[in-house]
């Protein structure tokens, strides 16, 4: 049976292994997927024993994205801009193939689960780690008019910034004062783990913005508790980008697009 897995810090909440062995059921498919959990400095270890003992590839979650993109022996487009994995294949021949499917998985649940255009918006995207970095490219390809990034660090905003800066209007902004009625307002930071929202002043936020935390669950609690208290009633955990992103993963690792819908009905149910 081919073994696949998931690596993190922490990583026993994930949905992943629900996820693919819904997948799995749905395409035929003879597969086992299970959650690894890594010690903040031993990824690269865990990773090779994992490989050894038969690993034909794995999903890549926080802090060790930035890690994986340095220990693949090739990269795809998307996971070269961004400078961040969260999929990796085995190839035949050994070698470590590097992939970012944050960015595609986003796009699906915005476009096609929420009805949501991206052409002309403006957006607001509040962190600077894997996460954010591996959803820009794939934001300005879909023609949003105008991309603003925050981080706690402005370092790491203004980087991120600069990268990207040839493939549309992405600019770094002070996490205070970002500007006001963004049309779309993303939360790529780690903060609702520790039961805290983002410090970005709720003008942030209009009448018609949409608020999405690229989490699920109750980590995505504060942000969007923020949100609706600033009268945003289009709200949006990342539950949905979550299930896409799997699938494109299973589609690299399977060659199989399984249906993600029932999958997105039966997690949310529960």
């Amino acid at each position: 049976m081919d073994r696949y897995a998931v690596f993190g810090h922490p990583v026993g909440h994930s949905k992943s292994p629900q996820i693919h062995a819904a997948f799995a059921a749905q395409t035929g498919q003879s597969l086992s997927y299970e959650p690894i959990e890594a010690p903040p400095r031993g990824f690269a270890a865990a990773l090779r024993d994992f490989i050894d003992q038969g690993g034909r590839g794995c999903n890549v979650t926080v802090p060790f994205k930035d890690e994986a993109y340095r220990l693949a022996d090739w990269c795809d487009g998307l996971a070269g801009q961004a400078q961040a994995v969260n999929t990796l294949r085995v190839e035949p021949d050994g070698r470590l193939a590097g992939f970012n499917t944050d960015g595609v998985g986003l796009l699906r649940d915005l476009t096609r689960n929420l009805g949501l255009m991206l052409a002309g918006r403006r957006v607001l995207l509040v962190g600077a780690g894997g996460a954010a970095a591996g959803i820009i490219g794939p934001l300005l390809a879909a023609g949003v008019a105008e991309l603003v990034i925050v981080n706690r660090t402005p370092q790491r905003a203004s980087e991120l910034a600069d990268r990207f800066a040839a493939r549309g209007l992405v600019r770094q902004a002070a996490l205070a004062a970002p500007g006001s009625g963004f049309d779309l307002v993303l939360n790529a930071t780690a903060a609702g783990l520790g039961g805290q929202a983002p410090a970005v002043p709720t003008d942030v936020f209009g009448p018609q913005t949409t608020a999405y935390d690229l989490v699920y669950g109750p980590a995505a609690a504060p942000f969007l508790a923020l949100a609706r208290q600033a009268g945003v009633r289009a709200c949006h955990d990342g539950l949905g980008m979550l299930v896409e992103q799997a699938a494109e993963a299973f589609w690299l690792w399977r060659g199989m697009r399984p249906a993600t819908a029932p999958v997105i009905a039966a997690l949310r149910a529960t």
